[in-house]
């Protein structure tokens, strides 16, 4: 695995659980693809595909933690065991050395800090596998998701990528070297 520790299956915070998927997940994460902003790039199509089955599939075959060492992990709250969305690591944009951190949540869950608190559990278990960096993007309308990302440590990453239909796309990035 080039030289990188594995990316833990399940983390723990003071009122979350990240875990690994679920196929009973499957309502609840396509309720996600349902809240999403219109400018988002994955929705639920005219056709109102993914399905719950077609999302239970992707599950059951387990793409979401397909990359050894990376992988998004759902979020469940600890005192109830509500789903309530997924962080994690994913290659997306960046590469196997500088993933992306991913997050998303459901609306109900918007203003607890959840978002915060899942992603300084993976950011510390990213620096734990080795890793020397971390990227984040983000569409520039998402204010929410940039303050999250500053309060994790993230800085602009010099790098924006231009998208009339959905937003411009800002880099954020956050160096890992000595967290160890």
């Amino acid at each position: 695995m080039d030289g990188y520790s594995e990316f833990p299956a399940n983390l723990s915070t003071e009122r979350l659980r990240l875990r690994r998927w679920l196929p009973s997940d499957a309502a609840q994460y396509r309720a996600l693809w349902a809240e999403r902003d219109v400018r988002a790039t994955r929705r639920i199509d005219a056709a109102g595909r993914p399905t719950v089955e077609d999302v239970r599939a992707l599950l059951v075959a387990n793409p979401l933690t397909a990359e050894p060492g990376l992988g998004l992990l759902a979020i469940e709250l600890r005192t109830t065991g509500e789903f309530i969305g997924y962080c994690g690591l994913i290659v997306g944009d960046a590469s196997y050395d500088e993933p992306e951190i991913a997050y998303e949540l459901a609306r109900r869950a918007h203003g607890n800090g959840y978002a915060t608190e899942a992603g300084r559990a993976v950011v510390e278990a990213a620096a734990r596998t080795g890793r020397r960096r971390l990227w984040a993007t983000v569409r520039e309308w998402n204010t929410a998701s940039f303050r999250v990302l500053e309060k994790l440590g993230f800085q602009f990453g010099g790098r924006v990528e231009a998208d009339p239909a959905r937003g411009e796309s800002v880099w954020m990035t956050r160096e890992l070297a000595g967290e160890r």
